[in-house]
């Protein structure tokens, strides 16, 4: 009867000791993962000059680590490249930055006390002009019309030829590519660039810094300035912003521009479009198998290796096309989010294939189904072949209609225009004789560069009266490109048709004799409807 006893007590140890070391082990594993922390509480005090012996006691707190989800911004220092996208890109960044600049200051003679610039928004008169266009506010059709062409085109390039808007004519990138260019004039190429970025601040590090930021702030300053140019007149503005007359929403406006401009072009660059425009997360609806983009021929360039290598493919891993890249991308790693199809890295990698004797196009312009056809031995189809498809017809077609209808709204529209409201309270008034008369709230517009004189008429099919209040004609002058308003009466005899019944439609018209051009608006008449 011993031995049993004998054995469960010596099982019992053995079992403890197999558990304690389970939990130790246990409790490193977590450690190591960084599940749990292990702090050592404050150490005990010393007897008689000596530690007490034995190991010191541990506290586990079960807080898990809790990673930062924020990353530090790496700064992109691309290296100067040349070539022909990066003189398209030149170019470009030309011609865009010209019509920007120049344009506000283009003259254009619309007759005497009207602007004579050829664009100008005008908030104060509510109108825009645009050459020998003027928009009004009752024409919003037309800038409704011009914002669908805007994104059936952007739909239309996308579809065809993947982001190049983004990657040359989108003005952050555009901006970008000019404060890149001040700052590698200012602080040398990418390698310089670099050392500067990490070297300590000293007097040629201020210096060359503070250089960089004055340039920085005058292309910004230049360009508010231009973008308040098109809302007044461009001379008398920028006169008035030199003397300090100008007013303050032109003084506020100007600063919060060159703010943006500096800190977008000069520090946000690829940020702005990661992380702030929302068309990269649009794209993938607008891009398909046969869209053309920027890709690595892998099959061709792997496995990297230098040149002389066994084996080796053409990719003889430069970094040429990472180190040219404005968005700190490796085009080698695949399409991705930030790529905005520049073409610098195409420039990059064609010098280094040229310059080691292989063929060039290893990054180049190409589509998914050409990536099938490469990969296989065939050749690729035609770029007419994928442009020239159904969905970029659908998109042409939609918008050449779009542009269509807008230019025959422009060319019908009529330089006279009338706008009725029927006075509502009340709807009618009887008078003392039996008649009914209902008020009408008129508003004529002249949109010749001098002033008309305009006869108002109506067309019904009952016997009624016009009369306009506070005059004995029909006749109304309106100033040269202005509005008039005025209120018109409407009489029904009594026991008419039209005092008798609830309702009449007719028509107003107003005709200028000069031209004989003619405008109407359709109301009615609102009788006792007995």
């Amino acid at each position: 009867m011993s031995r049993p006893r004998t054995r469960a007590r010596t099982a019992a140890p053995e079992a403890g000791l197999t558990a304690g070391m389970a939990a130790r082990a246990l409790r490193r594993g977590l450690r190591h993962a960084g599940l749990i922390q292990v702090k050592a509480p404050p150490a005990l005090p010393a007897q008689n000059g000596r530690r007490p012996h034995g190991p010191e006691p541990r506290q586990i707190m079960s807080q898990p680590a809790s990673p930062s989800l924020y990353a530090a911004r790496e700064p992109v220092f691309p290296r100067r490249v040349s070539g022909r996208f990066r003189r398209l890109k030149w170019a470009v960044m030309a011609v865009t930055l010209g019509i920007y600049h120049v344009l506000p200051w283009i003259r254009w003679d619309r007759g005497p006390d009207r602007p004579d610039q050829a664009v100008l928004v005008d908030l104060a008169g509510r109108r825009f002009f645009f050459f020998w266009i003027e928009i009004w506010p009752q024409d919003f059709h037309v800038v409704a019309g011009l914002l669908v062409m805007a994104g059936l085109g952007l739909f239309l390039f996308t579809a065809a030829l993947g982001r190049v808007w983004c990657g040359y004519a989108c003005p952050q990138t555009v901006w970008t590519d000019l404060f890149i260019l001040t700052e590698r004039w200012v602080e040398g190429d990418r390698n310089a660039r670099l050392r500067l970025w990490h070297a300590p601040w000293s007097l040629t590090k201020a210096r060359l810094r503070l250089t960089k930021w004055t340039i920085w702030l005058l292309i910004a300053l230049a360009t508010g300035g231009a973008w308040v140019f098109y809302f007044a007149d461009a001379p008398t503005l920028l006169q008035a912003l030199v003397t300090g007359t100008a007013p303050p929403v032109a003084y506020a406006t100007l600063a919060l521009l060159t703010a943006t401009t500096f800190a977008f072009g000069g520090f946000a660059r690829e940020q702005i479009c990661i992380y702030a425009c929302p068309w990269p997360r649009i794209q993938a609806a607008m891009m398909d198998e046969r869209t053309i983009t920027i890709g690595y021929r892998d099959w061709r360039g792997e496995p990297r290796g230098k040149r002389g290598t066994p084996g080796a493919g053409d990719c003889v891993d430069c970094k040429a096309c990472a180190n040219v890249c404005p968005m700190g991308i490796d085009i080698r790693d695949g399409q991705q989010l930030a790529c905005i199809t520049c073409g610098l890295c195409i420039d990059a990698c064609d010098d280094v294939m040229t310059r080691l004797g292989r063929p060039r196009g290893l990054i180049g312009y190409f589509t998914l189904t050409d990536e099938c056809e490469e990969r296989a031995g065939r050749p690729p189809r035609p770029v007419w072949q994928h442009i020239l498809r159904p969905r970029t017809i659908l998109y042409a077609t939609l918008w050449t209609l779009a542009g269509a209808g807008l230019i025959f709204t422009l060319f019908i529209r009529s330089p006279i225009d009338i706008d009725v409201s029927p006075v509502r309270n009340p709807t009618h008034v009887l008078l003392s004789d039996g008649t009914i008369r209902n008020a009408y709230d008129l508003r004529l517009r002249n949109r010749h560069p001098e002033a008309r004189t305009l006869a108002l008429s109506f067309t019904a099919d009952a016997p009624l009266r016009l009369r306009i209040e506070g005059q004995d004609g029909l006749t109304v002058t309106v100033p040269a490109d202005q509005t008039a308003d005025l209120r018109a009466y409407l009489d029904a005899p009594p026991e008419s048709a039209a005092a008798a019944a609830p309702h009449t439609p007719l028509r107003l018209w107003i005709t200028d004799p000069a031209s004989g051009d003619r405008a109407s608006a359709a109301t009615y008449f609102t009788g006792k409807g007995d």
